[in-house]
């Protein structure tokens, strides 16, 4: 493993990575990398690419590094192969063989480090009959079925943000893969490939599911199961102030608190039979109607009926328990969240905000030993004879 001379915090302190400067899922990962303590150098190119919004709000790129490299010029690939060639780990999200027309592929990297591992990040994968087509969060996962779980069933699926497909299904898994060859590299000395396709990733996620489709546990269609909001003890309610409450009374200890707290009584056999289902929601549902979110929180505030209240995005950071724990930190004004998971021994920490494009292309170039990451020196002009 390479090191870096800057000093690093947490359990990846010490790895460097090359990010190719990209959208979603790919900065996401490389954050998650540099969140862990990495020194993660992300390419930019001039003029973009972003997500629209300053730079210096995009939290998706804090705890890393900014260079700017013109891919398309005479220089820009070599500038990336120096880069590869002190890196452990290099992230790139273009679409299959971008890379390697633009002479920064597998190949090429591996020609100049071959203990580098090679982190490919995309939605339908390196091959497959839809391997070059465009494509965002909502089309891969709509393909995998984990779509169509969403939403109510007289309703069309609800897109999850892009939280499911993009981040869950697609960043931790190139996290996760980059991770495991680093490891298989250091044993071995030899890097290699890692196909983070999202349509992958998104599938494996429902891995249980399929498991309880197949025993005959699960119906294939949407609103009808114990876990996608079929069952009227878990799902979601509206109050009387138009706001929500989450109930999640699975086990029967829980189910029979949750009833006794919210003023629902119960007839045997109700719980564990769908027929009788919808019964049960219109009463839950009235009841929910008659308080405002902050009165159930109220009622359910201590027991273990699991129940809470659904917060909004600015909500959340001042619930009590998540400022407890610091779920949330505020970093050079920004309220966003921490770095996670937590570790004993190798704390990490939000180190720096979000990285501004070239904002660090001397201190990279000293640290990596890359000096034609440096412009080149500006000849004065020679005065003129009198």
């Amino acid at each position: 493993m390479t090191e870096a001379t800057t000093p690093g915090h947490g359990p990846l302190a010490g790895v460097r990575v090359v990010e190719l400067a990209g959208i979603g899922p790919g900065p996401f990962a490389a954050m998650l990398l540099a969140d862990l303590g990495a020194d993660v150098v992300r390419v930019d190119r001039p003029g973009g690419p972003g997500l629209g919004i300053d730079p210096a709000y995009d939290v998706t790129n804090r705890n890393k590094r900014s260079v700017i490299v013109d891919l398309k010029a005479a220089d820009g690939p070599g500038r990336v192969l120096d880069l590869a060639a002190r890196a452990d780990i290099l992230v790139e999200g273009f679409r299959p063989g971008v890379a390697e027309r633009l002479g920064i592929g597998p190949a090429d990297c591996h020609a100049r480090n071959p203990r580098l591992v090679y982190g490919r990040m995309t939605g339908w994968g390196q091959d497959g009959p839809l391997a070059d087509r465009a494509g965002h969060d909502i089309a891969y996962i709509a393909l995998t079925g984990t779509l169509g779980l969403t939403g109510d069933p007289d309703r069309p699926p609800s897109a999850p943000a892009n939280l499911l497909g993009d981040y869950a299904g697609g960043s931790l898994y190139l996290a996760l893969g980059v991770l495991a060859a680093l490891h298989h590299a250091r044993a071995t000395g030899t890097g290699q490939v890692v196909d983070a396709a999202i349509v992958d990733g998104t599938a494996h996620l429902s891995s249980m599911i399929h498991g309880m489709l197949a025993a005959g546990a699960w119906q294939d269609r949407r609103g009808a199961n114990l876990l996608d909001g079929g069952c009227p003890y878990y799902g979601t309610y509206e109050t009387a102030d138009g706001r929500h409450m989450a109930v999640g009374a699975l086990e029967p200890r829980f189910y029979a608190e949750f009833l006794r707290l919210l003023g629902v009584e119960d007839e045997p056999g109700t719980r564990t039979d769908p027929t009788r289902w919808p019964a049960l929601r219109e009463r839950v549902a009235a009841r929910f109607l008659t308080r405002t979110r902050e009165e159930w929180t109220a009622v359910f505030e201590g027991s273990d009926a699991c129940v809470a209240p659904v917060l909004s995005l600015t909500e959340a950071p001042r619930h009590p328990h998540l400022a407890a724990r610091g779920t949330f930190t505020d970093s050079g004004g920004l309220t966003q969240p921490a770095p996670a998971p937590r570790f004993s021994a190798t704390p990490t920490t939000v180190r720096t905000g979000p990285a501004r494009p070239g904002a660090d292309t001397e201190g990279v170039a000293h640290d990596w030993d890359v000096p034609r990451l440096l412009p080149p020196p500006s000849n004065p002009q020679r005065k003129a004879s009198p």
